[in-house]
């Protein structure tokens, strides 16, 4: 099956409604690794950090899939994720689940067992790349990358609590470049010919104009996108515009930058405005630490204005007039369509 027409993501989009949702990883974990592996997944914590989603209106959840993890109990690692697609319908959450990602601001590649702690006043310290630059670079063994997008795709091909997949999480970040590129148009054929029900995507964030992010619209079904500037400048009007002009439902699938004017109050009202799904980053500040700025070094202390993450450990809001202004946005909207 080739590339889904126009219409036929209209279509999608029409029958789900307005997707309001974020990027997940629970307060427990430093990265995706700790997320799903055996010993440290806890769905306890992720039915309590998703039932305060579900208070918000938000009906999405994307989340990060490590091949490492996949790969060393792919049954288990099935088992624990099927649980958690279950727990996040519960709370009418859909989710987007990606399969690769470029992003290492651990500065280490990935690895199994206990995770590094967190570096006090480092945002996202822990985080590894998935599958990491060994296997991405070395064509001879991208059949085990295969095996791994071939064993989660048709599983859960038909599952109507998987919203739309993404293959790729900023290809070419960690100073990578056009090297990802080949192993994303390789996701693509890949999957395409597995003939999911879902549609496919992997989005831009970088030089949205550029030959790569062309190259990324030309291959999804739904056009997506990363933003983390001021709506209001000119950058954000042309990016905007930029996604716009292919004639595809968009969604942008990170954002949330409060210190740059990417707030919920400008950015929620753009994306309707355009009818335009999003998540922004991420749910519950944790070990991830997001909440800090890019580029704080250790020990820094909290800031005043947090760059990321809508709530508190213990489920309370940062702040309460743009946690009242969230719940007010949402129940404007119906819920989506599952």
């Amino acid at each position: 099956m080739g590339k889904w027409s126009e219409d036929k993501a209209w279509k999608w989009l029409n029958r789900i409604g307005e997707i309001r949702g974020f990027n997940y990883v629970p307060r427990n974990a430093v990265n995706s690794t700790e997320m799903w592996q055996a010993e440290t997944f806890e769905e306890k914590i992720m039915d309590q950090e998703l039932s305060w989603a579900k208070q918000y209106g938000l009906n999405g959840a994307r989340v990060f899939l490590p091949y490492a993890v996949w790969r060393q109990d792919p049954d288990g690692f099935k088992v624990r994720f099927d649980r958690f697609l279950e727990i996040a319908a519960q709370h009418n959450i859909r989710i987007m689940p990606v399969l690769f990602d470029d992003c290492a601001f651990s500065g280490k590649q990935p690895y199994l067992g206990k995770q590094s702690a967190p570096i006090p006043g480092v945002h996202n310290s822990g985080w590894t790349p998935s599958p990491g630059v060994e296997l991405a670079d070395t064509q001879t063994r991208w059949p085990e990358l295969r095996e791994y997008v071939d064993d989660l795709l048709l599983t859960f091909s038909d599952d109507h609590r998987i919203l739309i997949w993404d293959l790729y999480n900023e290809p070419g970040n960690s100073e990578r470049g056009e090297r990802s590129l080949p192993l994303v148009e390789a996701s693509f054929e890949w999957a395409r010919e597995l003939e999911v029900s879902q549609p496919l995507t992997v989005g831009a964030w970088i030089d949205f104009q550029g030959s790569m992010s062309k190259r990324l619209y030309e291959l999804s079904d739904i056009i997506t996108f990363h933003y983390y500037g001021d709506p209001g400048s000119e950058e954000g009007s042309t990016t905007l515009h930029s996604c716009l002009s292919y004639g595809r439902p968009v969604l942008c699938t990170e954002w949330l930058k409060r210190q740059d004017n990417n707030r919920f109050e400008n950015m929620l009202p753009l994306f309707r405005e355009h009818r335009i799904g999003s998540y922004f980053w991420g749910l519950v500040a944790g070990k991830t630490q997001t909440y800090m700025h890019w580029g704080s070094e250790e020990g820094a202390a909290i800031p005043a204005i947090w760059q990321h993450d809508l709530l508190r450990s213990d489920g309370t809001p940062y702040d309460e007039r743009e946690a009242e202004f969230l719940q007010k946005f949402s129940t404007a909207d119906s819920e989506m369509k599952f």
